[in-house]
């Protein structure tokens, strides 16, 4: 969906500019009447030349202010832009009047972009229409406004410009990546794993859906041969199985300051609210039920798991909403939430971080509570940074400090997600721009595993 902002050119503009082109020829012209001076030769071709630039600039003028530019322009933007994606703005610019201009488009951003005095150019003939196409990557989330493209035209002369007031301001709201989550859906979807990353699971034992019964092919489990219908048959036959359905799935989102930090423009809250919309999307796709939750010192969003064909754009709003509070987490409201909201044991996906034991420590028991009512997958983020620290050359007694620890950190990481898998509870430790990817794979596998 686009919106689109139309706005005709205003005949007549007081706004006259003198370009660079004519400062430079009259720098000649100073020069050649200096050079007059002790050679009075040069006298007659500076005069000659002065009024060749007048004669050329009253006429540029009268081209572009008596003859009346007619131009069109329509800038077409998604309404709905998404996070951390490049997303494509068109310009279409058309010339119905019988002049060819040289155009300076000046786009005013949003300011979130922090894009300033961004200009396209292009040369227009009469009759002439042209697509002029650019992207913008938002990293934050909320209303982008753009305001006006202000458009400077030139003739082939280039002596004079004129400014031609294009009012076209529009709004449209960055949303969580509706981009990443389509092409996560079809990476799931289509069984193409080794190609794009999201890993085929061997199925462990059987889930408690039963499809139908089906002949024997080479490669089927023998286990799940019926020999009773084998027997009515005189052939072998094998019960197949699908993964259960209308299970309860929460994204549980950590809000507070701990989720505040940025990696390439991004904060991990952000991070999260993409893989929360992607896998979400997931598992609606697998028929389980989605839901949302997110806390800090208070509770935020708050969506109970379902399946119905609303619900991915309840949690896309919901998503849309969330800020970012500088505060601690309190895991015992969330505890308290889970236990009031959510019936039945259920799949919670927890994303937060964890940046030293201390802070583990602290959450841990609260953890566990979770863990033994449903399960309960941490997911939690390493710094690449860091880890990119780690892996610089070593030139100084000073380096060698940084990489001890850097290394500290890295294995303190590591150590804590072992910790978490001690007691039970499962954890991913990733990266950022690995987040997506391996939620869903850990989704998949507890799905094929059937532990949820």
């Amino acid at each position: 969906m686009t919106v689109a902002c139309f706005t005709r050119v205003p005949y007549f503009s007081h706004l006259m500019y003198l370009t660079n082109r004519f400062f430079q020829v009259l720098g000649a012209i100073v020069a050649l009447f200096a050079l007059a001076y002790p050679l009075p030769v040069l006298m007659p071709v500076a005069q000659t030349v002065l009024i060749l630039l007048s004669t050329l600039t009253l006429t540029d003028w009268a081209l572009l202010f008596i003859r009346k530019p007619r131009l069109t322009i329509r800038r077409e933007a998604p309404a709905m832009l998404s996070l951390s994606d490049p997303n494509p703005v068109h310009l279409d610019v058309e010339n119905k009047g019988n002049l060819a201009l040289n155009l300076s488009i000046e786009e005013e951003l949003p300011f979130q972009l922090q894009m300033r005095h961004f200009l396209l150019k292009t040369v227009i003939t009469p009759g002439d229409q042209q697509r002029l196409t650019y992207q913008i990557t938002p990293l934050s989330r909320g209303d982008y406004a753009f305001g006006h493209a202000r458009t400077f035209a030139t003739t082939q002369i280039g002596l004079v410009e004129r400014r031609l007031a294009l009012s076209a301001p529009q709004t449209a709201s960055v949303y969580p990546s509706v981009i990443q989550m389509k092409q996560y859906e079809l990476r799931a979807m289509r069984h193409i794993a080794h190609e794009t990353g999201i890993k085929k699971m061997r199925r462990i034992g059987h889930s408690y859906e039963f499809e139908q019964i089906k002949n024997y092919n080479a490669g089927d489990d023998y286990r799940s041969i019926n020999w009773k219908a084998s027997g009515r048959r005189a052939a072998l036959m094998v019960n197949q199985y699908e993964d259960e359905r209308s299970q309860q799935v929460y994204c549980v989102v950590d809000k507070s300051r701990a989720m505040r930090m940025p990696f390439e423009g991004l904060t991990l809250m952000d991070y999260a609210i993409n893989a929360t919309l992607a896998l979400s999307n997931i598992i609606l796709k697998k028929n389980d039920k989605a839901g949302l939750l997110s806390f800090s010192d208070v509770m935020g969003a708050t969506l109970k798991a379902e399946r119905d064909s609303g619900q991915l754009h309840k949690i896309l709003e919901s998503l849309y909403r969330e800020k970012e509070r500088p505060v601690e987490s309190n895991y015992e409201l969330l505890y308290e939430a889970v236990r009031r909201l959510v019936s039945g044991r259920s799949l919670l996906i927890l994303f937060t971080n964890f940046e030293s034991s201390y802070a583990l420590d602290r959450a841990l028991p609260t953890l566990r509570r979770l863990n033994r009512s449903h399960l309960l997958v941490v997911v939690f983020f390493e710094n690449t940074e860091i880890r990119a620290l780690a892996a610089e050359p070593v030139h100084r007694m000073a380096d060698i400090y940084q990489h001890t620890m850097a290394r500290r950190f890295l294995y303190e990481k590591r150590e804590m997600a072992q910790k978490m898998r001690q007691f039970g509870i499962q954890a991913v430790l990733t990266r950022p721009q690995d987040l997506t990817l391996n939620t869903i794979n850990k989704y998949l596998e507890l799905k094929s595993r059937g532990l949820i």
